[in-house]
C-alpha cells in the first residue's frame, strides 16, 4: 500500500519564514472569502485575492482555488480551501476539510496547512480532526498491485489512493508525504491527534479486513488478525469448531459445514474500566465469503460477498480503537467467523438445527445465514458476560438497502435509550442510522410448523424479519441491531473515504462508548 502521510504540528510561521517557504501550502478561507493574517503571510503578492473573483470562489466548504508557482514566493503550489460557514465547523466538517487537503496533495512531498481563519480560532481538537481527515482520505488498498501506472497520483484526488500524494516524476513513491499543520496550539493538537489517530487506525483496520480477498482472509486468518490485538492489551480467545460444538452452537456451525476452512469465534475483551463494572458488548457477523450456500446467489456481483464480514471488521476495528486510546470502559467484542460455501456437506433448505439457546431453527434459505451466525454469538455473549447492552453489526439484508439506500444503516432496538444514543452518535460522526420497527406482527412471521422458528418470513419486510429473528436470542438485555449492508461496502465515495470497504461503524461506536460509557 502507499505510505500514509506523516503528520506534525507546529506554531504559525513568522512572516519572513512564511514568505521564503518552499513546497505546497494550503490555507483556509471562510465563506466570506477572506484570509487570515497567518494565511496572507504565504501570499505576499496577493495572488489569491486576484484569483478568488476570477474563480468565483466564495469560501464554500471544500471549494478550491489553486495557484501554481505563485509570484513573489518560492512555493510550488498555493492552495486555498473553502471552510464554509464558521458556525458550521463541527467535527465532521474538519474531517472533510482534511480529506479535501489529502485529495489535492498530488505529487507533493512537503506540505504545510495553515489552520487559521479570519474571524475564528480553530483549536487543537480541530487540528487533530483535520489531520484525521487527511489519513482517512489517504487510505488506499493496493497491496496486490505489482505495477503502478506511470501517471498514478496525478489525478488531483480522483479515485482511491490519491491522498497519499505519491505519483510519477520527482516524487519517491515509497516516501510518505510530510504534512505540517500550523496551529495556535500545536501541543494541544498533538495530544488530541494521539487520541484521534487511535480511532482512525481502527477504521483503517476495518477497511483492510473488508477489502481483503476471501482466498486470503478466511475464518482462521481473520481470527489470527483479531489475535494481534493482544499487542494493545486486548485479551483475545479463539474458539474452534470443537469448542463451539461442545457449547451447542449448532446454528453457527451449520452455516460453516459446507466449507473446508472451518469456523472460529473470536472473543475480545478490553478491560479499561472499573474492575467490577459490567461490560458493554459488540457482536459482529463474520461471513468471510457468502456464496449463499445451496440457496446459491447469482454469479453477477457475487465477488462482493468477500465483504460479508463487514460487521466483524467493524467490531475488530472498534476494539483496536478503544485499546489504542486506552478507553476507560470494559468492552467485549465477539465475532462469529464462517464461510458459507457449497459442497456435499453443505446445509440444505429444510434442515433443522439447534442453537446454543436450545431453540430449534428450520433453515428454509441457506442464504439467510448471517442471522444464524449471530444467534449463537449473541446468546454466548449474553450468557457469559451479562453485559449492560449488546449491539450487533451485520451486512445482513439487501432489504435494508431497498428501504434506506446507501447512506443510512438500519437500526433496530428493544431499548429506546440505547437507540437514541446510537442515533446521536451517528449524527455526530455522520455514520448515520435510521430506526426501523419491531413488533409482534412481524415476529409471528418466523414461527415454524416444524421447529421453534424458521430463518425467513416471506417476501416483505425482510430487514425487519431478520431483526425479529435476532431478538429471540437476546432475552431482556438492552440490544440494538445495525444492518450495515448498504454502508459497510460499496457505499458512495466521499471526502473521507475512497475505499470500497468503508470501515463504517468504528467511529460511530467509539463515539457511543466515549459519550456514555467511560468511567
Amino acid at each position: 500500500m502507499n505510505p500514509r502521510p506523516s503528520i506534525a504540528f507546529a506554531k504559525f510561521a513568522a512572516p519572513q519564514a512564511a514568505a521564503s517557504r518552499k513546497g505546497t501550502v494550503f490555507v483556509l478561507s471562510a465563506d466570506n472569502g477572506g484570509l487570515s493574517d497567518a494565511a496572507r503571510a504565504y501570499d505576499p503578492g496577493k495572488t489569491l485575492d486576484r484569483a478568488f473573483p476570477i474563480a468565483e470562489f466564495t469560501g464554500k466548504l471544500a471549494g478550491i482555488v489553486e495557484i501554481l508557482a505563485p509570484q513573489t514566493t518560492s512555493l510550488d503550489r498555493l492552495v486555498a480551501i473553502g471552510a464554509g460557514k464558521v458556525a458550521g465547523l463541527d467535527e465532521y466538517a474538519w474531517l472533510k476539510l482534511g480529506g479535501t487537503v489529502a485529495a489535492s496533495l498530488r505529487k507533493a512531498t512537503d506540505v504545510a496547512v495553515v489552520l487559521d481563519l479570519a474571524g475564528a480560532s480553530p483549536d487543537g481538537k480541530d487540528a487533530a480532526n483535520l489531520a484525521a481527515g487527511i489519513l482517512l482520505r489517504s487510505y488506499s488498498f493496493d497491496k496486490y498491485k505489482t505495477r503502478k501506472d506511470k501517471d498514478d497520483g496525478q489525478g488531483g484526488g480522483q479515485g482511491s489512493g490519491q491522498g497519499s500524494g505519491q505519483g510519477s516524476g520527482k516524487a519517491d513513491p515509497k516516501r510518505p508525504v510530510k504534512v505540517t499543520i500550523h496551529t495556535a496550539d500545536p501541543a494541544g493538537a498533538k495530544k488530541a491527534f494521539a487520541d484521534a489517530e487511535a480511532v482512525i487506525d481502527g477504521v483503517l483496520l476495518a477497511r483492510d479486513l473488508v477489502n481483503e480477498p476471501a482466498n486470503v482472509l478466511g475464518p482462521v486468518e481473520f481470527a489470527a488478525r483479531a489475535k494481534e490485538l493482544e499487542a494493545l492489551g486486548v485479551k483475545v480467545e479463539i474458539l474452534t469448531e470443537k469448542e463451539m460444538k461442545k457449547l451447542g452452537m449448532g446454528s453457527l456451525l451449520g452455516v460453516a459445514q459446507g466449507s473446508p476452512r472451518g469456523a472460529r469465534m473470536a472473543v475480545m475483551q478490553w478491560n479499561g474500566g472499573k474492575p467490577k463494572d459490567r461490560p458493554v458488548a459488540f457482536v459482529g457477523k463474520g461471513v468471510t465469503f457468502d456464496t449463499g450456500g445451496n440457496s446459491i446467489k447469482p454469479a453477477s456481483g457475487m465477488e462482493d460477498m468477500k465483504g460479508d464480514m463487514g460487521g466483524a471488521a467493524a467490531v475488530t476495528g472498534l476494539m483496536h480503537a478503544l485499546a489504542a486510546r486506552k478507553a476507560k470502559a470494559n468492552v467485549v467484542g465477539i465475532i462469529g467467523l464462517v464461510e458459507n460455501a457449497v459442497d456435499g456437506h453443505a446445509q440444505r433448505p429444510g434442515d433443522i438445527v439447534t442453537s446454543m439457546s436450545g431453540q430449534t431453527i428450520e433453515v428454509l434459505n441457506t442464504d439467510a445465514e448471517g442471522r444464524l451466525v449471530l444467534a449463537d454469538a449473541l446468546w454466548y455473549c449474553n450468557d457469559r458476560f451479562q453485559p449492560k447492552f449488546m449491539v450487533n453489526l451485520a451486512t445482513l439484508t439487501g432489504a435494508i438497502m431497498v428501504a434506506l439506500g446507501l447512506h443510512y444503516a438500519g437500526l433496530f432496538s428493544n431499548d429506546d435509550e440505547l437507540a437514541q444514543r446510537l442515533t446521536a452518535a451517528g449524527h455526530s460522526t455522520q455514520e448515520r442510522l435510521w430506526r426501523m420497527p419491531l413488533g409482534a406482527e412481524y415476529d409471528k412471521l418466523i414461527d415454524s410448523k416444524n421447529a421453534d422458528m424458521k430463518n425467513i418470513g416471506g417476501r416483505y419486510g425482510g430487514a425487519i424479519i431478520a431483526a425479529q429473528f435476532l431478538q429471540r436470542f437476546v432475552k431482556d438485555t438492552p440490544w440494538a441491531h445495525l444492518d450495515i449492508a448498504g454502508t459497510a461496502m460499496g457505499s458512495p465515495l466521499n471526502e473521507i473515504n475512497q475505499s470500497w470497504g468503508s470501515g463504517f461503524g468504528v467511529r460511530l461506536l467509539d463515539r457511543l462508548v466515549r459519550d456514555h460509557y467511560e468511567s
